[in-house]
């Protein structure tokens, strides 16, 4: 879902999701909780680098 070579780490997704499903991964990139994400496609449509696809 974060293509982890495109992700900036800039932290527009994490502040953007409506139910907090996204986090800081251990590599400093974001991470999305599938058991949490609710597939809005908010974070997809925001990301500046288009790191982030969203599969339902």
């Amino acid at each position: 879902m974060v293509d982890k070579n495109k992700c900036i780490s800039c932290g527009t997704c994490i502040d953007i999701c409506p139910v907090n499903a996204i986090s800081w991964g251990d590599d400093g990139k974001a991470h999305i909780d599938p058991n949490k994400c609710i597939k809005c496609h908010s974070c997809e449509g925001m990301c500046p680098v288009g790191a982030i696809k969203i599969e339902d």
